[in-house]
C-alpha cells in the first residue's frame, strides 16, 4: 500500500507492508522505490513517525542509485527540438514575427516570437493556456462522478510544484502541476481522480486507495507511464 510523508520540500512515497518482524524495515531499491516492512499491529502513525527520522538516510541512498542513472538533457527551445503536448512528440520549429504566437500541426510545434530569446517563455505560456482549459475539460466529469460522494472541489488551480503531479487543500482547491500537459489524458485524469479522492479520504488509507482503485481499475499503468515520461 502507498504512502506519503513530507520532509521539508520533499515529498517521500513509500510502499508499506506488513510482516511478523519485531522492528520496522526501510530498503531503497536501484528503481528508487521505498519499500517499508513493519511489524504487525504497528500504527501509521508510528511508522511514519520512523520514516521521516530516517529521511535523510532515505534521501541520500535515492541519491546514491541517482548518479548511476542515466541523465536526462535540458530541454532546448531551438528549432527542431523535441517537445512533448499530450503524450506526443512534436517537432518544435522556430521563426521570428511581429507579435508571440504558437500553432499546433500535425507533427510539429511551430512559435513565432517577436526575438528568438523569448521563444521559451512564449512556449511554456502556451502550455500554461492550454493546460488550464484541457484539465477543466478532463476534470469535469469526474467532477460529477464524485457528487455521489457528495464532495465537489472549489476549483481547480495551476501551480508549478517541482516534486508533485498535484495536491488538494483543506478547503477543497484541487491544484494541478501544469507540467501534466505533456502527459496523455489517462495521466492527467489519474492525477485528477486521486486528488478527487482525497475530498472523501484525507489520508492514503485503505479506503483511499479502494476507492482510487474503483474509480480507475488500471491507475498503476497510468502513475507508471506518467513517472516514465516526465520524469
Amino acid at each position: 500500500m502507498e504512502h506519503r510523508i513530507q520532509f521539508g520540500s520533499k515529498e517521500i512515497v513509500f510502499q508499506l507492508t506488513y510482516s511478523k518482524r519485531k522492528s520496522l524495515g526501510i530498503t531503497i531499491t536501484p528503481e528508487l522505490q521505498i519499500m517499508v516492512t513493519a511489524p504487525e499491529g504497528a500504527s501509521l502513525e508510528r511508522i511514519e513517525a520512523i520514516v521521516r527520522k530516517r529521511a535523510p538516510w532515505i534521501i541520500r541512498q535515492e541519491n546514491f542509485f541517482l548518479s548511476f542513472h542515466p541523465k536526462t538533457p535540458a530541454r532546448k527551445y531551438v528549432g527542431g527540438e523535441s517537445h512533448l503536448f499530450l503524450g506526443r512528440q512534436y517537432i518544435l520549429r522556430v521563426k521570428e514575427g511581429k507579435r508571440n504566437d504558437v500553432h499546433r500541426k500535425r507533427n510539429t510545434i511551430e512559435v513565432t516570437a517577436k526575438r528568438k530569446g523569448k521563444v521559451k517563455k512564449v512556449l511554456l505560456n502556451w502550455y500554461r493556456l492550454q493546460a488550464k482549459e484541457k484539465f477543466g475539460e478532463l476534470a469535469e466529469p469526474w467532477i460529477e462522478e464524485f457528487r455521489k460522494y457528495k464532495v465537489k472541489p472549489t476549483g481547480i488551480y495551476l501551480q508549478n510544484m517541482p516534486t508533485r503531479w498535484g495536491s488538494c487543500t483543506p478547503n477543497g482547491k484541487v491544484i494541478l502541476n501544469p507540467e501534466l500537459i505533456k502527459a496523455p489524458k489517462r495521466c492527467i485524469e489519474y492525477v485528477i481522480i486521486h486528488e478527487l479522492c482525497h475530498l472523501v479520504h484525507h489520508d492514503h488509507t485503505q479506503k483511499f486507495f479502494a476507492l482510487q482503485k474503483k474509480m480507475m481499475p488500471d491507475w498503476v499503468k497510468w502513475k507508471s507511464r506518467l513517472e516514465k515520461l516526465l520524469a
